[in-house]
């Protein structure tokens, strides 16, 4: 009988174990939040507008919105002036008001917007101070917030901190700088002997949103470090450091630095003499001019051979070839590299007399193709210099 009634209140307490580990269906809960973005409103702004519109729903309903709009500030301009406006949303109409940042203009949203299955239209007005836009934009799609992240990219392609110069150029460095300092950070390089890249003072679309701009300069690989160093202590600077530029790892040889130092100073001198004895040999020319860039510390080399193309005519090629000799990576190291762009002819008649006056092309034709054939020149300086070349496939001096 106990023996029963043990076994009976096993039964009930596993019953009541299980009931308690039964999910009970819930209610049916309303749509949840949704944050999806718009990246692309044909039309918007004449077509020139680089546009985000942010939509918050509830299920199919949108329950806020933010138009950011980057637009040229007038027709063709690379000058940018951008708006931020929180719209109000009553039923199927978008309507808000704001200030251009950059101009400090009026600006007044007034559109309509409608879902036509897997697409939206958007119809309507925008004007920022007495222009006015027209908006007739249909078969606009929309994103997820992941993939509308995941299409962002914030690279700079600035390395502060290189091992070495094999996929950053020595010559070439980046600042990225607060929008607000970058003024004051340009008049700072005045009558420093550096370059600035005139396309990296434009002020892009992601650079207004991120409230950063990458400054780009060039600059004598020997004074890169320097340079960085200072920029790194001037007010605003979010980082610095090296970037891609003219160098190409297969026209690049790398060589011990002993011979070829004064000092801490490369010889300079005795490498472009160097350097121009080769290419004399290689590419059948005379040395005509030999000149180093004191901003970006590049080497100029000229040279002259007659021509080819017709002989008879006595016509002339002038060819000019680009160098740049560098440590092999910043700091301490007893290796150099150099670089040998590849060679650029032209060909001149200067004969006695009367000259023929040549063009470089038929009318029509593309420019530019394949580099010109230098010769074996970068192998001949490896020999030269008793240096490597770099292997692609192995990423690997050989």
């Amino acid at each position: 009988m106990r023996a029963l009634l043990l076994l009976l209140l096993g039964l009930v307490t596993a019953s009541d174990l299980a009931f308690a580990q039964m999910k009970l269906p819930s209610k049916a809960t309303p749509g949840a939040s949704e944050v999806r973005y718009f990246t692309a409103i044909d039309g918007l702004m004449g077509g020139n507008a680089d546009v985000i519109l942010k939509e918050t729903r509830q299920g199919k309903t949108v329950t806020s919105a933010v138009l950011d709009v980057c637009y040229p500030i007038e027709k063709g301009s690379d000058r940018k002036d951008r708006f931020v406006a929180n719209l109000a949303v009553s039923g199927q109409n978008l309507t808000g008001s704001t200030q251009s940042l950059g101009e400090k203009l009026p600006v007044t949203v007034k559109l309509a917007r409608k879902a036509t299955g897997d697409s939206f239209e958007f119809r309507g007005q925008i004007t920022v101070g007495q222009k006015v836009t027209e908006v007739a934009s249909t078969d606009n799609s929309d994103l997820s917030e992941k993939e509308f992240l995941d299409n962002q990219t914030s690279e700079d392609g600035v390395t502060p901190q290189p091992k070495d110069f094999t996929e950053v150029s020595p010559e070439s460095v980046g600042v990225k700088v607060k929008l607000d300092a970058a003024l004051d950070f340009l008049k700072g390089l005045k009558g420093e002997a550096v370059e600035v890249g005139l396309s990296s003072l434009t002020i892009s679309c992601d650079a207004l949103r991120a409230g950063e701009q990458t400054i780009n300069l060039t600059v004598d690989p020997e004074r890169a470090s320097a340079l960085l160093a200072k920029a790194k202590s001037a007010p605003g600077i979010v980082s610095a450091g090296w970037t891609t530029g003219s160098v190409e790892m297969d026209r690049t040889i790398r060589f011990a630095a002993g011979e070829w130092r004064d000092g801490d100073r490369i010889s300079k001198d005795r490498i472009a003499t160097a350097v121009a004895g080769v290419l004399s040999k290689t590419l059948t020319a005379k040395q005509t001019g030999a000149a180093w860039n004191a901003n970006t510390g590049k080497l100029k080399l000229t040279l002259k051979r007659p021509s080819q193309t017709y002989p008879a005519l006595g016509l002339t090629d002038s060819i000019e070839v680009t160098a740049l000799v560098s440590p092999d990576k910043p700091g301490a190291t007893d290796r150099l590299m150099l670089w040998i762009s590849s060679p650029v002819t032209t060909t001149t008649d200067e004969s006695p007399g009367p000259k023929l006056n040549l063009s470089e092309g038929a009318s029509g034709e593309e420019e530019g193709g394949e580099p010109e054939d230098d010769n074996g020149s970068v192998a001949a300086l490896a020999m030269e210099f008793k240096g490597q070349r770099w292997d692609a496939d192995k990423s690997v001096w050989k």
